[in-house]
């Protein structure tokens, strides 16, 4: 019987994705009605299908398509909104995540990429006070922080527009540089949030203030649980919360003699929370000379993306390569084929990235363009032409991934 169901299941994908589609162009008067039992309604698939099969058919279709079927008729909007649609949907693979890119002018609109339907739309996050503010994501959750006074965040799910103010840092004192990064637990639905700040230490030009902050939504408070000196070291602006430890980006402040990377990792043990940090014994080496490190959370694997830089030429990218974290070693997963760097135009010292579960994206700040790598097949691919246009030489563009779900509360 279970062997008959899912052959019924896999047989009906196809078939329901097209029924969508059609029931989408009903009229609003028809699709009241339409329930199967008014002839002049047809066949309609509600007749035919037991309701659990339904579900399971709206849970394996693109997400974008399970949005739209929310306006098919009443049955299937409820069937959407309801607890058992929203458990079957959170046991079933994730979607492939959308890329929200918006204009770093004084509008925080923008547009969000499907990837599995190959489509933008027009798209906002709520509660975005300006498209300078900072974002990062985790699951289905997107935070975002301020980055004037870098006090004020939220957390949001982009796709239900559900936002929560979080209670302000207690530590005020202005950084001059800021990490942010968030990670939901789906199994105890609850989310972290960290906050890395980096200030120059007085009377020392090399040195710098590190503080790590810890927002928990389980008590819904900030702990402040390190506050160290960074000999020769200083915090960047790129971190992530992966298996339980906190990584951040740093940065090689006295040069002198050194030939190695001038870039590095740090790793900060969540659970244990010491107030101490070794960087000489504990800093991870970028594997080859860099001018900008990007962190990402695959699948609890730490994966960064690397511009790398030109020789004799700091501050100049020729490449981009992507790496994943063995123990404290990194290991090359993959370098961005000539003919895809030279796409972008000319490229600066940084650039953006983020990624989700195996799929990774990157833009330059100055183009709407957007690459795409697959880590599983090893593919790299653009994306459909975003309908974003640059205006000036000045216009310049970001974004952000998040997986789409319905589930995710903030």
């Amino acid at each position: 019987m279970v062997a008959w169901r899912s052959a019924m299941l896999q047989s009906l994908l196809f078939e329901s994705s097209l029924s969508l589609y059609v029931h989408i162009e009903i009229s609003n008067d028809n699709v009241k009605h339409c329930d199967g039992s008014d002839e002049h309604c047809g066949i309609c698939i509600n007749s035919i299908l037991p309701d659990d099969i339904l579900e399971q058919v709206l849970g394996h279709l693109p997400f974008a398509t399970i949005v739209k079927a929310c306006s098919v008729c009443k049955k299937w909007n409820d069937m959407v909104h309801s607890a058992g649609f929203m458990q079957s949907l959170s046991n079933i693979s994730s979607q492939k995540p959308w890329y929200f890119m918006f204009t770093r002018d004084n509008d925080a609109d923008g547009h969000v990429y499907d990837p599995m339907l190959s489509k933008w739309y027009k798209f906002e996050i709520p509660c975005v006070g300006s498209p300078g503010w900072r974002l990062v994501s985790s699951s289905g959750l997107v935070c975002f922080m301020d980055d004037v006074c870098r006090r004020k965040l939220y957390v949001c799910n982009p796709i239900t527009r559900h936002c929560r103010k979080l209670v302000e840092l207690h530590d005020a004192e202005f950084s001059d540089y800021c990490a942010l990064a968030i990670s939901m637990n789906r199994s105890l639905l609850s989310y972290t949030v960290s906050v890395v700040k980096s200030k120059q230490a007085p009377g020392e030009e090399v040195n710098w203030d590190l503080s790590i902050h810890l927002y928990s939504s389980r008590n819904r408070m900030w702990v402040s649980s390190l506050h160290v000196t960074l000999q020769a070291w200083r915090g960047g602006v790129d971190s992530v919360i992966c298996g339980g430890f906190l990584y951040f980006v740093v940065h090689l402040t006295r040069i002198l003699g050194y030939i190695r990377p001038r870039f590095g990792v740090l790793a900060y043990d969540m659970a244990q929370q010491s107030p101490d940090l070794s960087v000489d014994e504990q800093v991870i080496l970028a594997p080859c000379p860099v001018c900008c490190m990007r962190l990402l959370n695959l699948e609890e694997e730490l994966v960064m993306v690397a511009g790398i830089e030109k020789q004799g030429k700091p501050g100049v990218i020729r490449g981009i390569g992507i790496w994943v974290l063995r123990g404290k070693e990194w290991e090359e997963v993959s370098r961005m084929p000539n003919n895809f760097f030279h796409g972008f135009g000319e490229f600066d010292d940084v650039f953006g990235c983020s990624g989700f579960d195996k799929l990774i994206y990157i833009q330059s700040y100055g183009s709407p363009a957007l690459l795409m790598f697959d880590m599983k097949s090893k593919e790299w691919k653009w994306a459909r032409k975003c309908p974003a246009v640059k205006k000036s030489a000045l216009h310049l563009f970001s974004g952000v991934c998040f997986e789409p779900r319905l589930d995710s509360v903030p």
